[in-house]
């Protein structure tokens, strides 16, 4: 069968062509009734304008792009962009918009992943993730004025919208938590060091942990994979100060973080402490189960797509706090054992 062509929607409700165009591009022209017959019948037979069409007649794309710089193996076991995604998922389909989903190698990449997006009116907006200081991507966008949200911050997000966790003040709480068990060498096994977040956690961590005295806390990078993860807490665990605790930036690092500790015969939490960041299910089928940093995550990627929305629609929009992060406690944090 060939595709349904606006013709055929003129014929089967008898009106002309630019009827129905006014009709499907919300443009005046129809009255109400004879839109509401028109829409119903292109529905009916299956009937959608091309995108080119749509470029040319001005007409929205019902969809938000997300372009993720991520190895896709990584996305695949990391359940925060699983749990993010299906948040913007549900406030998009609840909307009737799509979401646009394209994994890019790097910013380059991606900025002509949005260039392409906006001048084919694929999207009619898109949600940015994994904000880096003097992100490069924030002037392109604010270029193209291309409706965006950015999925970070505070700071650094130009004139773009945000939408953004206290991160800062949860590393706060963690580390007090932890002093306050008894703990002295605390260390973190952090994400990539050229994020944002992971910034602010960093000087969270040096500032808290100044404070209180704790003059041998350290971070180590890793990339957020369970490999990573488990080579850092090797090297943590086989130095000769060894810590007593380790916060871990993502839960999956977290899981092989306990792992690698009970392999080395190390018990968990009598001789270290772990506390993940972000509370997946995982966290909870480990044994022990894990001290986590708690939110809710798919509220969160609602709460974004709901901004992007507020944007495409001409309203102001600056930026929203969400949820911060709450400590958890569970079976992997205790006071340490003397040694």
């Amino acid at each position: 069968m060939k595709r349904p062509t606006i013709a055929d929607v003129a014929r089967r409700a008898g009106v002309s062509k630019g009827a129905v165009s006014y009709a499907l591009n919300g443009q005046p022209g129809v009255s109400e009734a004879t839109r509401q017959r028109i829409l119903a019948i292109a529905a009916e037979i299956g009937f959608s304008p091309s995108s080119a069409a749509r470029a040319l007649s001005g007409a929205t794309a019902d969809a938000v792009g997300l372009a993720l710089c991520r190895p896709a193996r990584i996305l695949g076991i990391e359940p925060f962009f699983m749990e993010l995604i299906s948040g913007v998922e549900a406030e998009l389909s609840a909307r009737s918009y799509a979401l646009t989903l394209q994994v890019v190698a790097d910013q380059e990449a991606e900025i002509a992943v949005y260039r392409r997006w906006w001048a084919e009116r694929r999207v009619d907006g898109v949600l940015v993730c994994d904000l880096r200081t003097d992100d490069i991507r924030v002037p392109a966008l604010e270029g193209l004025q291309l409706p965006a949200v950015v999925i970070g911050g505070p700071g650094h997000t130009g004139t773009l919208a945000s939408v953004w966790s206290d991160d800062a003040a949860a590393l706060a709480e963690t580390v007090e938590y932890l002093v306050a068990l008894g703990h002295r060498k605390i260390a973190r096994v952090g994400g990539l060091p050229s994020l944002r977040h992971t910034e602010i956690r960093t000087d969270a961590f040096a500032e808290v942990c100044g404070r209180l005295g704790l003059t041998e806390a350290a971070t180590v990078w890793s990339d957020y994979t369970g490999e990573e993860g488990a080579r850092a807490t090797r090297r943590l665990l086989s130095s000769a100060q060894r810590p007593t605790a380790l916060i871990y930036d993502n839960d999956v690092m977290a899981i092989a973080g306990l792992s690698v500790a009970q392999e080395m015969g190390l018990g968990v939490p009598a001789d270290l402490s772990i506390v993940a960041w972000d509370d997946s299910p995982l966290c909870q089928l480990v044994h022990p189960p894990l001290t986590a940093l708690s939110r809710d995550i798919p509220a969160y990627g609602a709460n974004a797509a709901r901004q992007l929305l507020a944007v495409i629609a001409g309203e102001p929009v600056g930026g929203l706090q969400d949820e911060t992060a709450h400590l958890t406690p569970r079976g992997s944090t205790a006071p340490p054992r003397p040694r």
